[in-house]
């Protein structure tokens, strides 16, 4: 797996200020925006998760063996069951779960395990386990957010129903990109600041 730094003080200022603008994206969204506990269309199918979210969900684990080794095992042993299912197409580096930078790889990233529920979804309430060290993709996922400065406007498929693009657009969340690439400059590998590599939440979840 990838060989990090501590996860750095600034993750926190980094999550206290998305969940600030999730909370006032869901009040200005209200009944438009549908995203309840146990809904989980967006638990589904593998993504590239960066060097922050790696140190954030290893935070996480380690929290999780230390205070409730039962949960944990069970996460273990679910990732360990996704791995065991779909390592054979990852399209990446099996032995250190390193997504693959070619243009091959990238484009069979596209279609691997786009139906496989997350392995830290527990199936039998439709909640996350990791909730609290959830990724950065999981924290935007909802609202209408704009992933590049220049890009349009993207939400749920299950929201919004019936809101014109004026009023999707009055409830758009604002993501601090900057600020996430500045501590991805920080934690990167020793000699290759910024350069740690892409990976998936279930090789995470083991380490």
């Amino acid at each position: 797996m990838l060989v990090l730094m501590d996860r750095p003080a600034g993750d926190t200022k980094l999550v206290q200020i998305m969940d600030a603008a999730f909370a006032e994206a869901a009040r200005r969204s209200g009944d438009w925006l549908v995203c309840r506990p146990g809904c989980t269309q967006c638990c589904h199918g593998a993504f590239a998760i960066n060097a922050l979210d790696v140190l954030r969900l290893r935070t996480g684990m380690q929290t999780l063996r230390a205070q409730q080794p039962a949960l944990a095992e069970v996460i273990e042993l679910r990732a360990c069951a996704w791995l065991d299912e779909h390592l054979p197409s990852f399209p990446g580096d099996p032995a250190t779960g390193l997504i693959g930078t070619s243009e091959e790889d990238q484009e069979r990233f596209e279609d691997f395990a786009n139906h496989a529920p997350c392995p830290a979804l527990d199936p039998s309430t439709g909640l996350c386990d990791v909730y609290e060290w959830r990724p950065m993709t999981c924290r935007v996922f909802g609202p209408p957010v704009r992933m590049g400065s220049g890009d349009a406007l993207g939400c749920c498929e299950l929201c919004f129903k019936g809101a014109s693009d004026a009023e999707i657009g009055t409830c758009e969340m604002p993501v601090p990109h900057e600020l996430e690439a500045q501590l991805l400059n920080e934690i990167g590998p020793a000699g290759e600041p910024g350069e740690a590599g892409e990976t998936l939440v279930a090789f995470v979840l083991l380490h």
